[in-house]
């Protein structure tokens, strides 16, 4: 049996008519949807996010690629730095196909690469003003798709300002609302006041303001950079040195990388894309040139939990080598000549699903590895641990046996009415070694033993 076979058959990736779909108990659940907003020109950390998430882009249904603006490019014209990126993609999807299914053809790209606002912030958002990139918003959320659309604002946010204020002039209230309910907003540091005015007038919408998005990547310009994806093709060449920092709108779609430890709409679990407030806050302000955005105070964000860059840090191991082994997808048609991701199952659950689990206080609760496995039959290590920041019993914490293909949770008494994050954490030694990850969250409840 080949040994792409054995992934499918164990469910990592489930493919059915090409397509790469997650299973979720009761129905299907398949690739996070994602749309891309880019201030490209700005600063070459765009460019570098889209080579990531090029050799990613099995992982997500990318609906669309759009040119923006931002605080430090006010004005764009045209498409042609995105679509240098593109075409190399093209030139290493034959590759990347070989070591993953799912990945959209190069065609498939360039259809949903397009202008959004040529000009900056609210001064382009109104009548008239509709682009390419807002319509195409609009249509990705019309959908009859039940799943939310991220929308990751690695500029500014008036793509998504116009399509919400289009909607709001051309609909009822009850279809804005709808239409509200599957937006999901992922904005890097805020670069105009689209986000601030969106926040303000349409509070229902699920927005996210990262500012912990420095910090979480290897040395600038050093030997990883060097060596392990700019030496690596066409999608390597288009990768620039870092100017200032490596990056920063990685964090928009790493949010939603389905890699088994964070559901992305709770968004205080954490993951590689970093951990955020359950609660709004207000005044959580833009980069410096935005100057206006207290004329709409108060307005409400979900913001970075304390940890900050540190909530995305402590996964570099997994994420720089996720990237590297991509990498090396794209050079070769050879199987056999990169290593590949292990599948990790818990408690015989296949899909990469956040686990839930009832339990009673001073009980045991049993987590299992088993039926984990590696495509390329590397050994794995197994390591369990208690991820305390988003749970909310905050105690001491027993795990038996955390360096095993099981564990054993003690339950404190004093748990009861908490929850526990437990992860699982394994990995391969092939190279670079690769991780998977799983997150059981056991729900405590009083014990009924007498």
């Amino acid at each position: 049996m080949c040994k792409q076979i054995l992934v499918c058959i164990l469910c990592f990736t489930a493919f059915e008519c090409g397509t790469a779909a997650i299973a979720e108990e009761g129905g299907r659940f398949h690739k996070p949807r994602v749309i891309v907003t880019t201030d490209l020109g700005a600063d070459p950390d765009d460019e570098q996010s889209l080579v990531r998430l090029f050799v990613s882009a099995n992982e997500f249904d990318l609906e669309g690629l759009i040119v923006s603006t931002g605080c430090w490019k006010k004005t764009q014209a045209d498409t042609k730095m995105l679509d240098k990126i593109v075409d190399a993609y093209g030139k290493c999807v034959n590759n990347l196909n070989v070591h993953a299914n799912g990945f959209p053809s190069v065609d498939y790209l360039r259809s949903i690469s397009c202008m959004g606002q040529t000009a900056y912030g609210m001064g382009d958002v109104g009548e008239g003003k509709d682009s390419r990139g807002s319509d195409l918003i609009i249509a990705s959320v019309d959908k009859d798709d039940p799943r939310p659309v991220w929308v990751g604002c690695w500029g500014g946010a008036n793509n998504v300002a116009q399509a919400i204020w289009k909607v709001k002039e051309t609909r009822s209230k009850d279809e804005l609302a709808a239409f509200l309910s599957k937006l999901r907003v992922f904005d890097i540091l805020g670069q105009d006041d689209a986000g601030a005015w969106i926040a303000k007038n349409f509070p229902d919408v699920v927005y996210i303001r990262a500012t912990g998005v420095y910090g979480w990547l290897p040395e600038k310009n050093g030997e990883y950079q060097r060596n392990d994806i700019q030496s690596h093709g066409p999608l390597g060449a288009v990768y620039p040195d870092t100017k200032w920092a490596t990056e920063g709108d990685t964090p928009a779609f790493m949010h939603v990388f389905p890699n088994g430890l964070n559901d992305p709409d709770k968004i205080d679990q954490g993951g590689w894309g970093g951990r955020f407030s359950l609660e709004k806050k207000a005044g959580i302000r833009s980069m410096k040139p935005v100057q206006n955005e207290s004329d709409y105070d108060p307005y409400l964000m979900h913001g970075n939990t304390p940890e900050g860059a540190k909530a995305i840090k402590r996964w570099h191991q997994a994420y720089n080598n996720d990237f590297a082994a991509r990498m090396d997808w794209s050079i070769t048609r050879d199987y056999a000549k990169a290593n590949h991701h292990p599948v990790a199952v818990l408690n015989g659950d296949t899909t990469r699903n956040v686990l839930y689990v009832n339990a009673e206080a001073d009980s045991e609760v049993s987590l299992s590895a088993r039926l984990s496995a590696d495509p390329d039959e590397d050994k794995l290590d197994y390591s369990w641990s208690f991820y305390k920041e988003p749970s909310s019993y905050k105690g001491a914490l027993q795990l038996a046996r955390n360096n095993t293909e099981t564990t054993t949770i003690v339950i404190p008494a004093e748990a009861a009415g908490k929850s526990i994050h437990v992860i699982l954490q394994l990995h391969d030694n092939g190279t670079p070694v690769l991780y998977a990850f799983r997150r059981a969250v056991i729900h405590v409840r009083a014990t009924t033993k007498r």
